[in-house]
């Protein structure tokens, strides 16, 4: 790859990031609990937008649902309080159990994705942050993104997924599948982000879902802010408001910036999103149309 800079990507003609949510590819109101079916028509959708769409290249990620999530709140969250007032933090064996198992059921809602991939005949290989990115304090001050950068290159699917890191001072940290794309957006600068869960969009009265809003810029997120709901189910990531705050920040930084959420119930509507067409609501800096 001779003199190129660590983590560019050159000569993509549309980079796309889709993330497929915990609530779509879960049930997450029940533990450990995947949607196979749903999976499978998913990426059956992915394979197809791919072929119908010349110099399409895809980076996909996926939420932790109802597997990182639950294990959070009953493996490690109950140790997180109490450690943070001691200095000896990193040595606890109990808070490392809790670890060890927030990662194991991370990992294991990604096989039953990658499963579903390589089912439907996608090149797509996974990248697990677990195993590639370091935090300090929550924010991720290491991720090395050139094996990523060979991947796009060379035709693959990328994917990665929400996970549990681990973190010099708080000694591990989630992070969202959001604030991966996040990171990796300003670095590798996608023309789109698509965000793909159950709800059709983001409501201007959730859950009451009467009023829909088709467009959020960063000059009218104030009128809307005070009434974005959380999440359906269990959720230790923020929720919609979370996600639309990390995608506001996103378009601030980069301007052509097109993000759309949108719900990846409707058969279709995955494909549809590849392809181009407007679904759900879009986030937009302000000169972007």
């Amino acid at each position: 790859m001779g003199g190129r800079r660590q983590g560019t990507i050159e000569d993509v003609p549309e980079l796309v990031f889709l993330k497929l949510g915990g609530s779509l590819i879960t049930d997450k109101n029940q533990r450990y609990t995947p949607r196979l079916e749903r999976l499978s028509s998913l990426a059956e959708e992915i394979r197809d937008a791919l072929a119908e769409v010349s110099g399409l290249t895809l980076v996909l990620g996926h939420g932790s649902g109802s597997f990182g999530h639950y294990a959070v709140q009953e493996h490690l969250a109950p140790h997180i309080s109490a450690l943070r007032k001691e200095s000896g933090v990193h040595r606890d064996p109990a808070y490392w159990a809790g670890y060890s198992e927030v990662w194991y059921r991370a990992s294991e809602l990604n096989r039953h994705v990658m499963d579903a991939l390589h089912g439907a005949g996608l090149p797509a290989i996974a990248i697990a942050p677990s195993a590639t990115v370091l935090a300090s304090a929550g924010v991720i001050v290491h991720w090395d993104l050139a094996p990523m950068s060979a991947a796009i290159e060379a035709g693959l699917v990328p994917v990665i997924y929400g996970d549990i890191v681990l973190d010099g001072v708080n000694g591990s940290t989630v992070l969202s599948t959001e604030a991966l794309m996040a990171y990796l957006a300003i670095r590798l600068r996608p023309r789109r982000i698509l965000l793909a869960g159950i709800e059709a969009a983001v409501w201007g009265d959730y859950p009451g879902r009467t009023e829909r809003l088709s467009r959020i810029t960063p000059s009218t997120y104030a009128t809307v802010a005070g009434s974005l709901g959380g999440s359906h189910g269990t959720d230790v990531t923020g929720g919609m408001r979370a996600k639309v705050e990390q995608m506001l920040y996103l378009v601030r930084a980069i301007p052509d910036l097109r993000v759309q959420i949108l719900s990846g119930e409707p058969e279709g509507n995955i494909r549809a999103a590849l392809v181009g067409e407007t679904r759900g609501t879009l986030i937009t800096s302000e000169q972007r149309s």
